[in-house]
């Protein structure tokens, strides 16, 4: 446990370190976010805040977890390619951030190009266990193989997450403030199933999203951008496929996945009876809409976070 807490601290302090050159370097270049025309009003005031804060995020994810997995003589196989999948979420965030502003506007990668970005990368560590011969799920002291199953549940659990994350990354501290809950609580599980490895890069993760609220808590002074909430997203799937607990992960992020029901819902509903279900989604942006203020709706869906997390770990901790 000391390695994790070890990891955590680390993630936090590089962020906050890296944070503040990076932020400088984005606002003298004028690297900034362009608004979507159908975000609420409210948003236009965000027009020009620096984006791509996932540079410096997943740089201080990155080190924080290397070399505390160093320290913990931890650094093998499974945390490589953990770390090798997040990165190259990252690269593919970051390109679609690019697109946006070279295009100075809000048209990046393609969906469908963004979708088989997120396949490709999902297939290397669904690779790796398939080699490894794991093609099961654990619930609780319960093992249940799936076989050639398995592939399509963890391929499934690492895009829906990164696209869950993505989608969640709406307004200013919402994304990072209800992922720390689910980072902390995934190290915990991670660490007291053995899963040493995967603690390690979970808490570290923690740290860093609990550094970035610092820059990105309302107001913000950065967005993480595709480039952060792709990977970070990508990053939560991957840790739950490699640490074994994908079926605990819908409960866990419980926000995310309301957030993405909420978006799936709006879009059958209106596609088959034109009506619309929620003022706007993904499902943040319709508590705006109803007069929540940004910071009530941040807090708020923090806390359901804790409690969501809270939930996973209870019902963990009942069937062991």
């Amino acid at each position: 446990m000391i390695m994790v807490t070890i990891a955590f601290l680390l993630g936090l302090i590089l962020c906050l370190l890296f944070g503040v050159p990076y932020i400088d370097f984005l606002q003298k270049r004028m690297i900034g976010q362009y608004v979507k025309e159908l975000a609420p009003h409210s948003h236009a005031s965000k027009q020009g805040t620096p984006t791509t804060g996932g540079v410096f995020m997943v740089t201080a994810l990155v080190a924080a977890a290397v070399i505390t997995l160093l320290l913990a003589q931890k650094l093998k196989t499974e945390a490589l390619i953990i770390l090798l999948s997040l990165l190259f979420y990252t690269f593919a965030g970051f390109q679609d951030d690019y697109l946006k502003l070279k295009g100075k506007g809000n048209d990046g990668l393609s969906p469908k190009g963004k979708f088989l970005r997120q396949l490709a990368i999902a297939l290397l560590p669904v690779s790796f266990l398939l080699m490894s011969g794991q093609t099961g799920i654990d619930v609780g002291v319960y093992h249940v193989e799936l076989g050639w199953f398995y592939p399509l549940l963890a391929v499934f659990v690492i895009t829906g997450a990164s696209n869950a994350f993505n989608l969640t990354d709406g307004l200013d501290g919402l994304a990072a403030g209800a992922g720390v809950p689910v980072f902390v609580a995934s190290a915990l599980i991670a660490f007291f199933t053995g899963y040493t490895q995967v603690a390690i890069i979970a808490a570290a993760a923690a740290g860093v999203l609990l550094g970035f609220l610092k820059f990105n808590a309302p107001k913000a002074q950065v967005f993480m951008g595709d480039t952060g909430s792709l990977a970070i997203g990508g990053l939560l799937g991957t840790l739950a496929v490699m640490g074994k607990f994908e079926i605990l992960l819908i409960l866990l992020g419980g926000v995310f996945v309301l957030e993405t029901l909420s978006v799936i819902i709006q879009i059958f509903s209106y596609r088959t009876t034109g009506k619309r279900v929620f003022k706007m989604s993904p499902l943040h942006h319709h508590f705006e809409l109803c007069g929540w203020s940004e910071a009530k709706i941040v807090k708020v869906f923090t806390a359901v976070s804790v409690l969501f997390c809270a939930a996973a770990l209870i019902i963990e901790w009942g069937i062991r």
